[in-house]
């Protein structure tokens, strides 16, 4: 029953669903297949982006992914372990191990946008033409990665009998050495028990799927990029949407799950500080430029 996952109001019950798979002793994870992935198809959708790009080469792409992948990687780590240090600083030895998860998504943005800012330097590009494209490429790769997070069993959010309400049975944190976190997080106060076939009770926590709205808020805005590419006005117009759209619904989502990275002893969300400076940021370029170009207009 460990590895069952269940949307109890939507009537979706799905078993047998691991974290991973063995392959010659050794462990593949479904997170690091599902990273992997978000890489290979945000890539994919990056490059027929490009080609559809006036006066860009697509090639670029592919070229600027093998500047980008490891930096990405290593920005993302580098990013959680920094802002959860009291658990690092105390078992070192599990930095480097990603393929149990904990990599942050705000880490490999900036990590990529820098990396990005050098490309183009060296390669004489426009940035915010090539931002354009490689936001769409970005978002794919978002909504695959919280797939990650779904086999997993992470960032999730607390307790909630909502429509979208998943159970998980709190037997896959035991086997997983990660019943402490669960207590610590609080969504264990309100369990689920449910009977087994044997007629035992079998005890779940019922918790938002934060990835889900993640994937979805994230689907929505990436359709709506793509709409909108041919009505855009300006260079990193598309870059600015997905600033304010991404950085708006993370905010919100952010406030819903139990297992944020928080700033030192502060209390603050450190991803929902980002995700507001980051739509202030975007709506601030979208005004700005809707304003000049209607005073150049006069």
């Amino acid at each position: 029953m460990e590895h069952e996952i269940r949307f109890p109001h939507l009537g979706i019950v799905l078993k047998n669903v691991g974290d991973g798979f063995n392959i010659g002793g050794f462990e593949i994870k479904y997170y690091g297949i599902m990273i992997a992935l978000g890489f290979l198809f945000g890539m994919i959708v990056a490059y027929q982006a490009a080609k559809h790009t006036k006066d860009f080469d697509p090639e670029l792409v592919f070229d600027y992914l093998i500047w980008m992948v490891i930096p990405a990687i290593v920005g993302a780590r580098l990013y959680y372990v920094i802002f959860s240090w009291d658990y690092y600083g105390k078992h070192p030895g599990e930095i480097f191990a990603i393929r149990n998860g904990g990599l942050a998504i705000y880490g490999g943005i900036l990590a990529s946008i820098l990396v990005l800012f050098i490309f183009c330097k060296v390669r004489k590009v426009s940035m915010m033409k090539f931002a354009d494209i490689a936001v769409k490429g970005l978002l794919v790769g978002q909504i695959l990665g919280r797939w990650g997070n779904f086999f997993n069993r992470e960032a999730f959010g607390r307790y909630t009998d909502s429509l979208f309400a998943m159970q998980i049975p709190t037997d896959f944190f035991v086997d997983h050495g990660r019943m402490g976190e669960i207590i610590k997080s609080g969504v264990y106060n309100t369990p689920v028990y449910l009977p087994s076939s044997t007629g035992d009770a079998i005890t779940y926590i019922q918790v938002h799927p934060t990835f889900l709205y993640e994937g979805l808020w994230n689907l929505a805005l990436l359709i709506f990029i793509i709409w909108f590419t041919k009505r855009k006005t300006f260079d990193g117009q598309l870059l600015a949407i997905y600033l304010a759209g991404y950085g708006i619904g993370r905010f919100w989502i952010e406030g819903l799950r139990t297992d944020s990275l928080m700033l030192g002893g502060t209390g603050i969300r450190v991803s929902q500080l980002l995700a507001a400076i980051l739509a202030l940021i975007g709506i601030g370029a979208i005004l700005y430029q809707t304003i000049r170009r209607k005073r150049m207009e006069k």
